[in-house]
């Protein structure tokens, strides 16, 4: 993931940087850090992608046509009907 990926990530799910952030257990610095373009530790990586694949989102990998994320169509519950 790269930080395009992340905002496309945060806009497609309607969050902001502190919800991200707060989903993550990450400060809202490291958000706009990754966002900005700047390398962040693979660990701390793999904590904020983790809490967007567990949303429904899955990243397009960088390759020479480009990159993107796919956003998962989730089943409503109960609760949402």
């Amino acid at each position: 993931m790269n930080g395009i990926q992340c905002k496309l990530a945060r806009v497609a799910l309607g969050w902001g940087v502190r919800d991200l952030a707060a989903a993550a257990n990450v400060s809202t610095q490291t958000i706009s850090r990754l966002e900005r373009g700047e390398l962040l530790r693979d660990a701390t990586l793999g904590a904020i992608t983790q809490v967007f694949e567990v949303a429904g989102i899955t990243f397009i990998e960088d390759s020479s046509d480009g990159f993107g994320i796919i956003v998962r169509k989730l089943q409503p519950t109960l609760a949402d009907r």
